[in-house]
């Protein structure tokens, strides 16, 4: 199994060390930049789960970080780090997509237990998309559910050339697959 990724950023050495030390403690994969620039050149080659970034930085601040993160993968989480305990600080890291606010100094226990809290959500984020796609087929008569607009399995079942026809406008024709016809034919004794 691969371990989770992250990438730490702040200016602030001591963070860097400190907040390593205890990451990797809990075996997580962990990268550091002091700065925003080296940050977005790293995300640029590398993708990572989770990135902690700090708020405020010269050149490019802990924004520009989670905006280059979510541009490389909507998927990836930000967790801003941040000595500014003003409310519309927060408000707009949130705003800005992020997906934890944490406040400087802050206890190595509840940083764990944000990034754990943090890679649970992936995981559903992951799941869910992966099961967005799937399409519920019957395994007898080969209907299809129809969920759209209503809750998961709740929707209707149908044949497949209607769900076809009417989430695409296509027209169905039938026919025999040549494997189906020789069965066919076969069965009928020609």
């Amino acid at each position: 199994m691969t371990k989770k990724s992250i990438l730490l950023v702040d200016d602030d050495p001591v963070i860097l060390l400190t907040v390593k030390a205890q990451l990797e403690h809990h075996e997580f994969d962990i990268e550091t930049a002091e700065s925003g620039e080296l940050a977005v050149e790293i995300l640029d080659k590398k993708h990572y789960d989770i990135v902690i970034t700090d708020m405020i930085m010269h050149q490019i601040d802990g924004l520009g970080v989670l905006e280059k993160a979510k541009e490389k993968d909507p998927e990836t989480i930000v967790i801003i780090l941040t000595a500014q305990s003003d409310v519309s600080s927060a408000i707009n890291a949130l705003r800005s997509h992020a997906d934890d606010y944490l406040l400087k100094p802050c206890e190595p226990e509840e940083v764990y237990v944000r990034i754990n809290s943090c890679f649970e959500k992936l995981e559903l984020k992951r799941k869910i998309k992966v099961y967005e796609n799937i399409l519920p087929v019957c395994c007898v008569c080969k209907k299809i559910r129809d969920d759209s607009g209503k809750e998961p399995g709740q929707g209707d079942w149908m044949p497949v050339e209607k769900y076809l026809n009417t989430k695409t406008a296509v027209d169905i024709t039938s026919g025999y697959c040549p494997e189906c016809a020789e069965k066919i034919e076969y069965d009928l004794g020609f």
